[in-house]
């Protein structure tokens, strides 16, 4: 940067499109219209290098509000995930972010932190903000009806990734089916020799737990001779330490342990450890959604895995259409899950 231009980031004062136009000697609307490369631009190639290079030499940065106005688009779109702490929520975002950059779009994330009353007033202020699309992970559709209600009726577009609830959803909906991964998962451990099941079903304080944990209780009562233990915990993974390790002491103690996230899974993991318990000698333990580092634990974990890119593509084609004036009836896309077996399951122990 030139001295006219440190001495204006000196004084605390932003360098203006004004200071790049004279800095050029062009007009401040031919200065706009090349830096922004718009199409109507009949300057020569001299002039588009003089404001170039007055740019750069001042340090100018476009106001995004200000571009935001000329062009009635922020460029930015939103993501809502329950907590980033959750490894499953980092790696969407890196997907999604790998995406949005593609379309020349940034990605404004946020977190709900296992908190619903966050959650709620986080939805409210992220649709005030400038973004020009939300997706969001909520917690709950049915709490959240006249939020996406409101915004189907008016408000900015935007795609949930979630379970539908009960009823119609107002906005686009992108969401897993469990039911084939889980059934898989519950036939090879029932193959190894399992009989004794148990499923740690994690959630914020407040927030039902989904249909997880009634579908695989459904799974498990049609194999003879099978029992299943359900049993609730927080989010976090000492939370699922301690309620895994109360199962794991027990006298006639879960065989096969499935978890309601790879989350939850690896905390379980941990209490078997904790309770002289080899992973799968002793026990096997099973994740739902496949995140990339399940694979690199040092007993790679077993799970019923989400096709998050093919889920996460869908939901920003859904979004994109809708930023694009697209108005017609809710859509909804659901994709299979698979369960994919890995070190963390194996046979039952002999008893």
């Amino acid at each position: 940067m030139n001295d006219a231009g440190a001495q204006d980031r000196r004084a605390g004062r932003r360098v203006r499109l004004k200071d790049v136009a004279e800095r050029a000697g062009v007009a401040v609307n031919t200065a706009s219209t090349i830096l922004n490369r718009r199409p109507n631009s009949w300057a020569s190639e001299a002039t588009i290098g003089r404001v170039f290079a007055a740019a750069e030499e001042l340090g100018y940065r476009p106001n995004r509000a200000a571009v935001a106005l000329q062009r009635g688009r922020f460029e930015s779109i939103g993501l809502l995930v329950a907590d980033l702490t959750n490894p499953y929520f980092t790696h969407v975002a890196t997907v999604l972010g790998e995406v949005v950059e593609r379309k020349g779009f940034e990605l404004v994330i946020e977190s709900w932190r296992n908190d619903l009353e966050r959650e709620k007033r986080l939805l409210d202020e992220f649709a005030d903000r400038n973004v020009d699309g939300l997706m969001v992970f909520v917690s709950d559709i049915d709490i959240h009806r006249e939020f996406l209600g409101r915004q189907a009726a008016g408000g900015i577009p935007v795609v949930a990734l979630a379970m539908p609830g009960a009823g119609e959803v107002a906005v686009d909906l992108v969401m897993p089916n469990f039911e084939s991964g889980l059934r898989e998962a519950a036939l090879r451990l029932y193959g190894d020799g399992h009989r004794r099941f148990a499923f740690v079903a994690a959630r914020s304080p407040g927030q039902r737990v989904g249909k997880r944990p009634a579908l695989f209780e459904e799974i498990v009562a049609s194999l003879p001779g099978a029992s299943l233990r359900v049993c609730s915990c927080g989010p976090t993974l000492d939370a699922a330490r301690g309620v895994a390790g109360e199962l794991l002491g027990l006298e006639e103690r879960p065989t096969a342990m499935v978890a309601l996230n790879d989350f939850t899974a690896i905390g379980v993991m941990r209490a078997a450890v904790e309770c002289g318990l080899r992973v799968p000698e002793d026990v096997s333990v099973v994740g739902i959604d496949g995140i990339p580092l399940g694979g690199q634990l040092m007993v790679s974990l077993s799970t019923v895995v989400q096709p998050h890119a093919a889920m996460i593509e869908r939901a920003f084609d859904f979004l994109w259409t809708r930023m694009e004036g697209y108005d017609g009836e809710p859509r909804r896309a659901e994709f299979a899950a698979c369960f994919e077996a890995r070190e963390s399951s194996g046979p039952a122990p002999l008893t």
